[in-house]
């Protein structure tokens, strides 16, 4: 695996974590309920999700590749398309404001598990695990360091920006609530994807 495919690989997944979904409600909630450390387990439920789609996809679609060939080229441009399409959305979006329900005390355990299990239920991830993958990764050439990498970009992107996200939620509990906050977001998220999307495109 390339230097230059590590990095776009790790632009995408950031920007999917930076993007509020599911996980990014689910932690906040969590956080402002019961505070930073409650963040942090479901954080790592989170990325252990991560963790299990990332195995399943490269091994999965090593023996697909194989099968459709010249296909994954297909799947690099619809890629690449959908992600542009993405950040087109994002950038053009209304800024509105985010009411977030608290939730309550929980074990840790519990956080871990709903953190696992938020992940491997989001469509989200499921879309770029099985659609993205091969537009970033030769999954038919991986090795065992390679995994590591990839592994440590999915802890580095995702663990992150889902701390940074439990952080601000205990700090700055209305920044949440304000809609210039959702509009930073959604803008600098929306560029990055579009920006990712036009690498995908020209990359070889």
């Amino acid at each position: 695996m390339t230097t230059s495919e590590l990095i776009a690989l790790f632009g995408a997944m950031l920007l999917l974590a930076i993007v509020p979904g599911p996980a990014v409600f689910a932690i906040i909630a969590r956080s402002f309920a019961s505070g930073f450390t409650r963040g942090v387990y479901m954080t790592v439920g989170i990325v252990m999700g991560d963790y299990i789609f990332i195995i399943l996809a490269l091994f999965g679609l090593s023996a697909l590749a194989e099968l459709m060939g010249t296909t994954f080229f297909l799947i690099k441009y619809a890629s690449a398309a959908y992600l542009i399409f993405l950040g087109y959305k994002l950038l053009t979006s209304k800024a509105e404001s985010i009411e977030i329900e608290a939730s309550k005390e929980s074990s840790a355990i519990s956080n871990f598990m709903a953190g696992l299990l938020i992940t491997l239920g989001n469509p989200k991830a499921i879309v770029f695990y099985v659609g993205f993958f091969p537009a970033f990764v030769n999954v038919g050439e991986v090795t065992g360091s390679d995994l590591a990498l990839i592994m440590a970009a999915a802890t580095l992107a995702f663990g992150s920006v889902n701390l940074c996200y439990a952080f601000l939620a205990v700090k700055a509990k209305r920044a949440f609530k304000s809609p210039n906050a959702t509009a930073v977001i959604n803008k600098t998220a929306g560029s990055i994807m579009v920006s990712t999307g036009a690498l995908v495109a020209v990359k070889a």
